[in-house]
């Protein structure tokens, strides 16, 4: 007999997921805030994104190695081509040009930026035809005009700075003299606004392309991700010999340049992807994408403290824009995920002796209809051939 469990124990299980995803918020918001302070202290990007992705190979290998050595898929060309791509457009182009982004810019600044990815996927999935739009129903509206609003939000973050906003804890620091720290000026600001863009561009195109190569990997997620991270160290070496000519750009020590490859490395690209692939697989993607904003409200809070960081009325109004843009995307992708599954129990319901190939349509006789603009759960039609009723003898 199963032991049945306490109030106490089932909340906490509830819990379970929102603890996650609100622990993994704050250590995001971490990674921005210790690698700006390395950037500031003059690290190179180029050498951090090579020492944060060896660290974290050097994590997850040992663990790909003991949980997933078994049936391992073949490398072949195509495979390989895949892996290549994923670690130049995730490690190299993704990484470099955020932290060159961050650098010119402010870590809240940039994590509002990174809200733009939920939209920015949806618009290349279509332009890849791996999702179909129905512009008639209101769950692609959503998405349509939440992608648009997000851009906006982006383009206005992008060209319009505006007046300093004060906190309440910063209402008696001196702007006048630059504060603590000396601000970026408007060019700067516009060119981290373009390189954060394009690093958000390459980081929905590894989300893109990730999903060809999760159906070979789909059971060594670990290990594609080790030898994405692999590949990645390999291409980030690479571009840095080019880029840094100066070999005393290697030099590391024991301090804040070690400690944001390492926090990087094990923390962001190590024990978020296990607790996000936890989460995930509980409550799917859209749960896991929806905490996003908050890292950008605990960035700005830490920032404001740690690094007298300074905001403007542009990124707020920017960053409100691009997550009312955010929610409305993921509520488009929420009710259509609560479609397919409403679809997919209502096929698995159906009587096998009715069902045909095709699972739509059976005998010309029963059909699933589509939900239509309302957004109401699919239902099933029925339609069986019914004998005459036997007529009644009359006795006379």
């Amino acid at each position: 007999m199963m032991k049945s469990e306490t109030p106490c124990t089932k909340f906490f299980r509830n819990c379970k997921p929102y603890i996650g995803m609100i622990s993994l918020q704050f250590g995001y918001a971490g990674m921005n805030i210790i690698t700006k302070i390395s950037l500031n202290g003059g690290m190179s990007h180029y050498v951090l994104v090579v020492y944060r992705h060896a660290i974290a190979t050097a994590v997850i290998a040992p663990f790909a190695f003991f949980f997933e050595r078994r049936a391992q898929p073949k490398i072949t060309f195509p495979v390989f081509m895949q892996i290549f791509v994923l670690g130049l457009l995730g490690p190299v182009i993704d990484q470099n040009f955020y932290y060159a982004g961050l650098k010119l810019t402010s870590p809240t600044f940039s994590c509002a930026m990174s809200n733009m990815l939920p939209a920015l996927t949806f618009v290349m999935a279509i332009i890849f035809r791996m999702e179909k739009v129905d512009i008639k129903k209101v769950i692609y509206q959503a998405k349509v005009v939440g992608t648009i609003i997000t851009v906006a939000g982006a383009m206005l973050m992008t060209l319009y700075k505006g007046p300093i906003v004060e906190l309440v804890w910063t209402k008696n620091r001196n702007y006048s003299t630059g504060g603590a720290v000396t601000g970026p000026s408007d060019r700067e600001w516009f060119i981290g606004c373009i390189l954060l863009i394009i690093a958000t561009l390459a980081w929905a195109s590894l989300f893109i392309l990730q999903k060809a190569a999760l159906a070979t990997y789909s059971d060594h997620q670990l290990s594609l991700t080790t030898l994405v991270c692999f590949m990645g160290t390999l291409q980030a070496i690479a571009v840095t010999f080019v880029m840094e000519h100066n070999t005393s750009v290697w030099r590391i020590g024991w301090d804040m340049n070690l400690l944001a490859a390492a926090y990087a490395g094990i923390v962001t690209s190590s024990i978020s992807y296990y607790v996000q692939g936890l989460v995930m697989k509980k409550k799917g993607p859209v749960f896991a994408t929806a905490f996003s904003p908050l890292m950008m409200i605990i960035v700005a809070i830490m920032g404001s403290f740690i690094l007298a960081e300074t905001i403007y009325l542009g990124g707020v109004i920017g960053s409100a824009i691009i997550v009312v843009g955010l929610y409305s995307v993921l509520w488009g992708k929420y009710k259509e995920e609560q479609e397919d599954r409403l679809k997919k129990k209502l096929l698995e319901e159906l009587p096998e002796a009715i069902k045909d190939n095709n699972n739509t349509q059976v005998n010309g006789n029963i059909e699933l209809l589509k939900a239509e603009a309302t957004d109401k759960c699919p239902s099933v039609a029925i339609n069986l051939p019914l004998s005459d009723p036997p007529t009644k003898v009359t006795q006379t």
